[in-house]
């Protein structure tokens, strides 16, 4: 696919990989990205992948914007044609569904929302045929999801769900943005789910809670000592449903910095998902499971 490249004021490069979201577009974006950082061009301050898209900071005094676009535009061709195989990990998310602070939160804020009679999670069982909030719950817990970039506010996690496209769920964003989320809500809106790393305003359809930190800014959680922010684009994740008493048992390990959480290392390889999408999550699974 061909990148469509723009200047952003005079300090960006902004590429433009796809108008919609697709794990091909995706790889292409890291790929440049990668190349961008491996080429350690002079000049460059700062590299941002996202969904389908990139861009590249660079300080204009050291480095003219043509000459960046110019070795920017002669990477892109590798970056296409790469293999699209990942060493990556795989990362297990505990999360409370139908949780009483989520649940408190959405009632507060039912008259943005496009269903004020339903709650979350019955309004996006509905609008994607599932029927019943357990059966919604199993198709969003069941199959692993990729971690496209990592932003919006600082550790938050734009996943994305793998499986075929007409599988995927859809719910769309409130009507209007609520001005409250619990901190590390697990959201959802269009294509794509998140965990909000913070408390504060957002608008996607809140399903649970997770009692495990993903940001740190104080880098005093023992997993997020060396990196502030648990996430990076590539990464899988797994959601684990967890009842009540996991979560108020999850969260006192968390308190006393005594949580673990499972992460594996993990291959993926995009041309052998796309040729057997159940046989590729079946190994991601066993590698979780350390098999």
């Amino acid at each position: 696919m061909s990148i469509r490249f723009s200047f952003g004021g005079d300090e960006h490069i902004f590429g433009e990989v796809s108008e919609s979201m697709s794990l091909e577009a995706f790889f292409t974006s890291l790929s440049m990205t990668n190349a961008v950082k491996a080429a350690g061009i002079k000049g460059v301050t700062e590299i941002c992948p996202a969904n389908a898209s990139f861009q590249v900071k660079f300080d204009p005094d050291v480095i003219k914007p043509g000459d960046l676009l110019k070795e920017m535009q002669g990477m892109e061709a590798a970056a296409s044609q790469s293999n699209a195989s990942l060493q990556t990990r795989i990362i297990e998310i505990p999360v409370y569904y139908q949780d009483p602070w989520t649940h408190e939160t959405l009632m507060r804020f039912r008259e943005r929302h496009q269903d004020p009679a339903r709650t979350d999670l019955e309004y996006a069982a509905e609008v994607n045929g599932l029927g019943t909030v357990e059966s919604f719950i199993e198709a969003h817990s069941s199959q692993p999801w990729f971690v496209s970039m990592v932003g919006f506010v600082a550790g938050l996690p734009f996943l994305y769900q793998m499986v075929e496209r007409k599988r995927q769920l859809q719910v769309p964003k409130y009507l209007r943005p609520r001005t409250d989320t619990p901190k590390l809500t697990v959201g959802h809106g269009g294509c794509f789910s998140c965990i909000y790393s913070v408390r504060g305003a957002g608008g996607y359809q809140m399903f649970g809670i997770t009692p495990m930190p993903i940001y740190d800014p104080n880098q005093e959680v023992s997993y997020l000592r060396d990196e502030m922010c648990l996430f990076r684009p590539g990464d899988i994740v797994k959601w684990k449903p967890i009842n009540r008493d996991e979560y108020d048992a999850a969260l006192e390990a968390v308190e006393e910095n005594r949580f673990e959480p499972v992460i594996r290392p993990a291959t993926f390889s995009l041309s052998d998902f796309n040729k057997d999408m159940a046989g590729t999550n079946a190994k991601l699974m066993e590698a979780l499971n350390g098999r």
